[in-house]
């Protein structure tokens, strides 16, 4: 009864951490600001975006989960070099968001406490730091983002009855957008990358690889997993969308420094202000845990000192994270340039995962991997490529400015 308690919290801390480490404060940005641009018709871009991101996360941990081999392990298998390949890639992205991160963290400290700026960068790298010296840090992780998670729909949701959004309108424009369909792709794509882009997707099965739930076996609860994360991340986006349509239907122009912040001051006044100040610190904190640990799973198969010393491992990337943002401030084109490489990211890992769902010597001799998810990954493979190229080429004068 134990193990099976023991396994059902890994499946809920699996599916938080994946949907937590989406949640991140360029989420809230993101959200807040095609709304904004949208209105209504935003609630078309979040379904088609949710379609697409399960595809590609269904896809993902089915391969995972059932060879029981992480992502990078996956890939040299395929090709032998290609995991250290994607290990950099995911590594290299993780760290400079982690420290877009550390700096969401430091916001909303000022914005719920007005404490200083670079002494929210100290305490936003603390608390995340604080899960991984914990004796048992893997149950503490799921416990914390668990608790964050559901902190962060609480409080949108008050919002959301404070604020009155045109639900049937939003309804509506779901289903047939006033916008246009052409006009709201560019925005589909751009939240299919920040919902299951780099090493997003995989925060959630490398979890359950840890937790030893793997195999085929286990395919029916991998598959409740990956839904569950996808779900979560699902509800604050809507409940999210909601609050912010329900200030910029009243002809509200949003503070483009701060979008997410401004909306709630605007709909809910100074509690409203605090409100968005908590809630951009939960999903910091959140990312900064899933960002660290996933980004460190990618190395851990690669020297037994690394899987020995997980933790310290990640206690020094969240360290780096913060200490690199005390000392840049804003780091506006390192950022730019981890968008860029996460948009590349999931059209290579997840052609890599396609690939391998049709080898044996991966998934074993009795694995059958679904004709239907095989075909629409593809799709997803070819959109997210042509974002990830595009995005690239476009900020490619921005690096070297």
């Amino acid at each position: 009864m134990s193990e099976k308690k023991k396994g059902g919290g890994a499946l809920l801390g699996a599916a938080f951490l994946m949907a937590t480490s989406a949640i991140g404060p360029g989420f809230l940005t993101q959200t807040a600001k095609f709304t904004s641009d949208f209105q209504a018709s935003f609630g078309f871009v979040i379904l088609f975006s949710i379609i697409l991101a399960a595809i590609a996360q269904m896809n993902i941990w089915r391969v995972l989960c059932v060879s029981g081999l992480r992502g990078q392990d996956v890939a040299n298998k395929l090709l032998p070099g290609l995991g250290y390949l994607v290990a950099f890639l995911i590594v290299v992205g993780g760290l400079v968001f982690n420290i877009g991160n550390v700096g969401g963290g430091a916001l909303g400290f000022n914005t719920l406490l007005g404490i200083p700026t670079k002494v929210g960068y100290v305490l936003a790298g603390a608390l995340a730091i604080v899960v991984f010296l914990l004796k048992n840090a893997k149950a503490a992780m799921d416990t914390l983002t668990k608790v964050l998670g559901g902190i962060m729909i609480i409080v949108i949701f008050v919002v959301i009855i404070v604020v009155k959004p045109p639900v049937g309108d939003a309804i509506k424009n779901t289903f047939v957008p006033s916008a246009g369909v052409s006009n709201l792709f560019p925005a589909i794509i751009t939240l299919l990358g920040g919902t299951v882009g780099g090493y997003i997707t995989f925060a959630g099965a490398h979890r359950l690889i840890d937790a030893g739930i793997t195999g085929e076996k286990n395919l029916k609860e991998i598959n409740k997993s990956s839904i569950m994360g996808m779900g979560i991340a699902t509800i604050v986006r809507i409940f999210l969308f909601l609050a912010v349509l329900g200030v910029v239907v009243k002809g509200v122009t949003l503070d483009a420094g701060n979008p997410a912040a401004d909306a709630f001051l605007q709909g809910a006044g100074q509690i409203g202000y605090r409100f968005a100040g908590l809630v951009l610190l939960c999903a910091a904190v959140t990312s900064i845990i899933g960002a660290a640990y996933t980004s460190v799973s990618f190395l851990k198969t690669f020297h037994k000192s690394i899987e020995k010393n997980e933790n310290w491992v990640i206690i020094g990337f969240i360290a780096v994270s913060t200490l690199i943002m005390l000392l840049l401030g804003q780091p506006a084109v390192l950022l730019v340039l981890a968008g860029a490489l996460n948009g590349l990211i999931l059209p290579i890992t997840l052609g890599i995962c396609l690939i391998a769902s049709q080898k044996k010597s991966v998934m074993g001799e009795n694995y059958h991997h679904p004709v239907w998810l095989l075909v629409l990954g593809v799709v997803v493979v070819i959109l997210s490529a042509y974002l990830g190229i595009t995005t690239f080429v476009s900020n490619i004068g921005t690096f070297f400015a």
